[in-house]
């Protein structure tokens, strides 16, 4: 089995989980947040949204900068509503499925470096952009969106087995 194949088959499972939670975000709790210091419920499911475009910046440039100093700071867009972030969403992920069907594992191992301003913040195996900066960074803030949920009486969708609202 080819790297691809493993990384595809963890980004399958975790795409569907990441939108059965998406789904579930109430569009008149868009800016409630649990903390001063925390971000809001819309900023956490707009950036899961987002989440499944990082594959195709991996795989289409070997360098993104987020500030660069002389252009246009990386501005995605920004949803209001739960119905606009699922687009979104759905659209990022249709693009990084066919962008990791067609990489092939010599691709996988090549550097790619994430910026800003100029400086860099780290360079990486491809692979691991895709298993850190895709896959895990969309559970983590995952899992940060189920604790809102929680918190605010949503249930919680069963994601690696039950939760306590779905068996």
């Amino acid at each position: 089995m080819s790297l691809s194949d493993l990384l595809f088959a963890d980004l399958q499972q975790e795409f569907a989980n990441t939108r059965r939670t998406l789904e579930r975000v109430p569009d008149d709790k868009w800016d409630w947040q649990i903390h001063e210091k925390s971000n809001t419920i819309g900023w956490v499911a707009t950036h899961l949204g987002r989440i499944p475009s990082w594959t195709l910046f991996t795989f289409d440039r070997d360098a993104l900068d987020l500030n660069p100093a002389n252009g246009p700071n990386f501005d995605p867009p920004t949803p209001t509503t739960c119905e606009e972030n699922l687009k979104i969403f759905d659209d990022n992920v249709a693009q990084a499925v066919a962008t990791l069907q067609s990489v092939d594992d010599a691709t996988l191992s090549q550097p790619w470096t994430l910026l800003s301003g100029g400086e860099k913040i780290f360079t990486i195996p491809k692979h691991m952009v895709i298993r850190t900066w895709v896959i895990n960074h969309l559970v983590h803030h995952r899992a940060i969106l189920t604790v809102y949920f929680r918190v605010n009486e949503i249930p919680v969708p069963a994601l690696y087995g039950p939760s306590a609202d779905e068996g």
